[in-house]
């Protein structure tokens, strides 16, 4: 069974359903019950067009749910309108999906499950298993959001930033179950790019294919963090960086620099250097500069603050994030980086413990633990 083909069906299959006239939430109901019918069906009978195949049955499955509902009389006259089966509709509704899913009366983490499980093609189980909760939980939030957007017009103007953000969110989530998200992430990002000409999707795409392509580069044999300066660089998928690179190029020549570009310039700076001592961190503190302007974001400028401290010294970039707000998440992380840098190593020492605390996943703790252990090996605290 080729799962890749049901998952890119699976949108325009919805989006034949809506403009037959049935609602968001019913359409997504009835595609995800004839997938299942495809996956027993399909291996011993595949079908000459998939996509009409599919279409008939999810129309179906939605005729029989309607004809269940009997005392509504706006279904039982989609009942009696049921269309004749025939050749499916070439128009691509994959665009007023991700709008549809990415709406902004709907919370970050159900725009991105019901984007998985509407333009992704993924199963409840399989979202479920991916953000490590109970697979009934997953249902209750997708059903939610389902009822939340009902009510949305198909052809409704969408926002690209919003659709891009829950695009991002689902990558940086990475993999987890037996789905990788990342992977996934890359898949729909590629989509979107077939589907709109607009320069910050190929930002997004640049820098998802550039982060991703050091990943087998970021954990150890023990599945322990690696730090970048730290990775070894011959198991960055050298293919992958050169395809970022040249999208990035391409929508960095359109002169229409967005938030999303200016990442994956960052990204690709350090891709582009062939160890840490050789990284253009003075090229990277621009880049940093441009994204805070586009941006105004403190994280940013946390970031900004360690690329000040490798290219001009760890003073500056301990004076840049002092200007900062103390409570940033990975703050205190940045402030034990500088301070070691610059020599100070019982303060990094304190201060790595201290971020171990506030880490907010087991690899990244265990990762400053191991910092702080290091440090107090080479210098013990006072009594």
């Amino acid at each position: 069974m080729d799962e890749a083909l049901l998952r890119s069906l699976t949108p325009g299959v919805i989006g034949v359903l809506v403009r037959r006239g049935a609602d968001f939430a019913a359409a997504e109901d009835a595609v995800q019950d004839a997938l299942l019918e495809a996956v027993r069906v399909w291996p011993d009978d595949p079908p000459r067009d998939p996509k009409g195949w599919l279409v008939t049955a999810a129309w179906r499955k939605f005729i029989d749910a309607t004809r269940a509902e009997s005392a509504r009389r706006r279904r039982e006259e989609l009942v009696d309108a049921e269309p004749e089966p025939g050749p499916a509709s070439d128009t691509d509704d994959t665009l007023q999906l991700y709008f549809l899913c990415a709406h902004p009366s709907l919370t970050p983490s159900s725009a991105v499950a019901l984007t998985l499980r509407a333009v992704g093609g993924l199963t409840t189980r399989q979202i479920a298993q991916a953000y490590l909760v109970p697979e009934a939980t997953m249902a209750q939030r997708i059903s939610r959001a389902k009822k939340t957007v009902s009510d949305v017009r198909f052809d409704q103007p969408g926002d690209v930033a919003t659709v891009l953000r829950v695009l991002y969110l689902v990558f940086n989530e990475g993999y987890s179950g037996d789905v990788d998200l990342a992977a996934e992430a890359i898949r729909l990002t590629r989509q979107l790019a077939t589907a709109i000409d607009h320069p910050e999707v190929a930002g997004l795409l640049a820098l998802m294919l550039l982060h991703h392509a050091r990943r087998a580069g970021r954990t150890a044999a023990d599945g322990s963090l690696v730090a970048l300066a730290d990775q070894d660089r011959s198991k960055w998928d050298t293919e992958m960086i050169a395809e970022g690179v040249e999208i990035l190029q391409a929508a960095l020549a359109r002169g229409r620099l967005g938030e999303f570009q200016a990442q994956a310039a960052i990204a690709a700076l350090h891709c582009d250097a062939p160890d840490a001592a050789e990284t253009d961190w003075v090229q990277i503190v621009e880049w940093y500069d441009e994204l805070a302007e586009l941006t105004d974001s403190p994280i940013v400028r946390l970031n900004r603050a360690v690329a000040v401290g490798e290219a001009d010294g760890p003073r500056a970039g301990l004076k840049a994030l002092g200007e900062l707000d103390e409570s940033l998440p990975r703050y205190t992380a940045v402030a034990a980086y500088l301070h070691e840098r610059d020599g100070d190593v019982q303060t990094a020492a304190r201060l790595y413990t201290e971020a171990a605390k506030k880490a907010a996943n087991l690899p990244e703790r265990e990762y400053l633990t191991r910092q702080a252990a290091r440090l107090n090996r080479k210098s013990p605290p006072h009594p």
